[in-house]
């Protein structure tokens, strides 16, 4: 029987972009049962948007991103041209996605790397149509989708769950209850796995 991970995210985070092909190996690795819960930062649990921290903090943001991109060897733009995006439209799109039982694991990824890599508007419908659909979704479908009182209720439920479960920063990965924040803590949760 697969175990369960919940994967809080942001649609507009850098870490959950750089964390996709690593998390995604473990998950295959383990056959995980992937519980997606998009979200945003959780100023009630402490999390500060990156554009409020001091400029001091927002450098070493940079100078982190730069470090992880190269030692990944992932294309990511410092600076890019949509950021930051309101991440709750692309999380409701990946939330429709889920609830049809598609890769919304994939799509979430896909519009990450549209934002962070490609430097495309994932605040534009027709943009995250296009990503959908390069996918091979949907995309009309989910963008209708996505306004319904069910999937706004279910984004509310996200980030609901989000906070009750501690969350400050995405993303987050909880295996059984227990905490990995950042994608730099992969390898601890690959070896949670292991044991």
């Amino acid at each position: 029987m697969s175990r369960e991970i919940v994967y809080f995210h942001s649609l507009s985070s850098p870490w959950a972009y750089l964390g996709g092909p690593r998390f995604h190996d473990i998950v295959r690795k383990h056959d995980l049962k992937v519980v997606l819960r998009p979200t945003t930062v959780l100023t009630e649990n402490g999390g500060i948007p990156l554009r409020t921290r001091p400029s001091a903090r927002q450098e070493y943001h940079e100078l982190e991103l730069d470090r992880w991109r190269k030692y990944l060897d992932m294309p990511l733009v410092l600076r890019p041209a949509h950021y930051p995006a309101n991440p709750e439209f692309s999380a409701r799109m990946v939330i429709a996605a889920d609830t049809l039982g598609w890769d919304a694991l994939r799509l979430s990824h896909a519009l990450l790397r549209a934002l962070w890599s490609e430097e495309r508007d994932i605040l534009d419908t027709e943009t995250r149509i296009d990503v959908a659909v390069a996918q091979d979704m949907d995309g009309v479908r989910l963008a209708e989708m996505q306004d319904t009182p069910d999937i706004v209720a279910l984004w509310e439920k996200s980030h609901a769950e989000a906070s009750e479960a501690g969350v400050f920063g995405t993303p987050t990965y909880v295996l059984d209850g227990e905490r990995f924040w950042g994608q730099d803590r992969l390898e601890f949760l690959d070896r949670r796995l292991s044991e």
